[in-house]
């Protein structure tokens, strides 16, 4: 018998711009619920991609001197690297401008026009460009878009019609027989309060104004509009054929299991997306999640606020895993999670460094110092080895209750309880103490085995959430018993065998007045004028620098930091050891064999333990690094 199928998706990304860790989260989100799963023994689909089609890429692109294809292409590249970067394990990344998505949505158009739930009629309402919504005058919010806030103009177009109100009836039956349709429970009452019992008016789904979308094959002047041009990624991604004709995909892995998405389209996915798969007569997906927002600080994340931060920026200062951690901890089931960089910080410091981290440093660093890292059990257990091992024992079982509602926050808890547990039973049983009498060495090596082997349990359970530090732990523990099902049971670490000779330091603890300088950095809005401020200096004052060609020998990066890159230097008079800050603007090997210009007198400094002679000159316009080059000029030429 094959594994179960699973199909699990996250809402397609506007390609309007860099997506902020509040848009990453949701992939971070469903990687961790794919990743648990897969290890359950399902056989997972996960998809996820980027929503290209509409008005406001099309200005966008007009505004760059591009054309919209150039546009989203650019734009689609980068969220893809967004969500690379936080280390995600998506099976496919669909755009809506893959020619095969495309042919698909246009047949769907054309079946639902052919059976009457579609029609043409003439539109005229508010409309929102950066949400592409029309709105009614009772919709709107003090004469603005309800959804965004921003400005709404009148338009009259002709466009066709969906018919929602048709299936109206048959959707709230849906909703009431099957509770868990739409989760958590606080988005299903607002679905039905403020949507499905006022009733709902017909949606228009095409437009006139502009082409840069899906045209209707049968009627050119009109493109298919963003609803069932997006949401109709879900099975187009799978090969669904209006004819029939499925791909395998399709038939293995629909109805989804979950649709992640966003709180505030929780409207599209659990109203419109339904009645059409209820027009083409397509089962309806098992549930729909509208995860709430993640906030930094005040609020939601803005660039006019100046509080909008990247994923790439924030895993410079904390690493992936560390990222991914207080995504998916400080987020609850139901409402917002509010992080700061304090409380980054902290999480990191004490949930990471001390309580993970630490526990699994010292514990390796015992076993080594007393035993040469051979691990052993001879099963000298005491009343206090209970509890210890039966939380250890029945946590697989409880992540896996958590994870079943997706209160994913919760299972990590579970495992953050058995590793603070650990760090107690240390405390309890002192193996110090132990070890200084040969005859309780039996007792020593139980006491070490509990630990391994609870290590063991956590680091198996921490793989769908921090899946690099999960084999980080089980690669030090040198173990082969890294599969869910044997972390079920207590007792399965190898004994007799030797733990890595190797220490890996999982996570060290950051210095909080350089982290959150740091942060102040990646927050300010980037300016690309001159900054101009500084006083004016003499002539003579300038001629006190002086400025040489020199050709770099080696580049690598600085042990202790890596925002740094230590480069020797030939000036021609000597060779000189440069600390700079341009990691990871440039990579270390594209230093070597480069001219640079060096201040060579400048008084020499120990940056983080490594001493400084001089600095490398470098261009920046608050974006990106560019190191000053020389292309001719020997080294040792005087730069002025």
């Amino acid at each position: 018998m094959g594994k179960k199928p699973y199909y699990i998706t996250t809402a397609i990304a506007y390609t309007s711009g860099k997506p902020h860790i509040g848009n990453v989260y949701e992939i971070v989100l469903a990687d961790s619920i794919a990743r648990f799963k897969r290890a359950q023994g399902f056989d997972v689909f996960f998809q996820t991609g980027t929503d290209e089609h509409g008005q406001k890429n099309e200005l966008k692109a007009q505004e760059r001197g591009l054309s919209p294809q150039q546009f989203v292409d650019e734009i689609a590249s980068i969220i893809k690297s967004s969500y690379d970067a936080v280390n995600t394990s998506y099976d496919k990344f669909i755009r809506t401008t893959d020619k095969d998505h495309q042919l698909r949505v246009q047949k769907i158009f054309k079946k639902l026009f052919d059976q009457g739930d579609i029609y043409k009629s003439v539109y005229e309402g508010w409309y929102c460009t950066p949400c592409e919504s029309f709105y009614t005058d009772g919709q709107l919010e003090n004469g603005k878009c309800p959804d965004c806030g921003r400005d709404v103009h009148r338009e009259k177009e002709e466009s066709y019609f969906f018919r929602l109100s048709k299936y109206q009836d048959r959707l709230m039956k849906h909703i009431e027989e099957n509770p868990h349709f739409i989760q958590p429970e606080s988005r299903k009452n607002e679905m039905i309060n403020n949507f499905l019992k006022p009733g709902l008016n017909d949606l228009a789904v095409s437009r006139t104004s502009f082409t840069w979308g899906v045209p209707v094959d049968f009627d050119p002047k009109h493109v298919v509009y963003v609803w069932i041009d997006a949401l109709s990624n879900y099975i187009t991604g799978l090969g669904y054929d209006v004819d029939g004709n499925h791909g395998e995909l399709f038939k293995k892995y629909w109805p989804a299991d979950v649709h992640l998405i966003g709180k505030d389209i929780l409207r599209f996915h659990t109203l419109y997306w339904p009645i059409m798969l209820m027009a083409l007569d397509i089962e309806l997906p098992k549930q729909v999640f509208g995860h709430p927002w993640l906030l930094v600080g005040e609020g939601k994340m803005s660039k006019s606020k100046g509080n909008v931060i990247y994923a790439d920026d924030l895993i410079k200062l904390l690493g992936v895993d560390a990222v991914r951690y207080i995504m998916l901890h400080e987020m609850p089931f139901g409402h917002d999670g509010t992080v700061t960089m304090e409380l980054m910080i902290e999480r990191v410091n004490n949930d990471l460094a001390n309580i993970m981290g630490n526990l699994v440093n010292r514990t390796w660093a015992m076993s080594q110092k007393y035993f040469g890292g051979i691990v052993e059990n001879p099963n000298v257990c005491e009343s206090l080895d209970d509890e210890l091992i039966d939380l250890a024992s029945s946590l697989v079982v409880k992540v896996e209750e958590a994870m079943e509602g997706l209160h994913v926050a919760d299972a990590i808890d579970e495992i953050i309880t058995v590793l603070r547990r650990c760090n107690k039973y240390i405390d309890e049983t002192t193996p110090w103490g132990l070890a200084k009498d040969e005859s309780n060495h039996p007792r020593l090596k139980t006491v070490l085995y509990h630990l391994l082997e609870s290590i063991r349990i956590c680091g198996v359970a921490l793989e769908a959430f921090i899946p690099q530090t999960s084999k980080n732990i089980l690669d030090l523990l040198n173990t082969n018993q890294r599969t869910l099902e044997s972390a079920r049971n207590f007792g399965l670490l190898e004994s007799g065998h030797s733990l890595s000779k190797e220490n890996i330091i999982l996570f060290g603890r950051l210095d909080i007045k350089e982290t959150l300088a740091a942060f102040e950095q990646l927050t300010q809005p980037k300016k690309t004028e001159t900054v101009i401020g500084k006083p004016e200096i003499s002539f003579d004052e300038f001629s006190k620098l002086e400025l040489k060609v020199g050709e770099v020998l080696s580049c690598e990066k600085h042990p202790e930091a890596d925002k740094l890159l230590v480069s020797q230097i030939d000036t021609g008079d000597k060779i000189r050891q440069i600390v700079s800050g341009i990691s990871p603007a440039v990579r270390p090997e594209e230093m070597v064999g480069k001219k640079v210009v060096v201040v060579t007198n400048l008084r020499p400094a120990v940056i983080r333990k490594v001493t400084s002679e001089g600095m490398i000159l470098v261009a920046e316009d608050g974006t990106s690094i560019e190191v000053v080059g020389i292309q001719h000029l020997p080294k040792g030429s005087i730069v002025r």
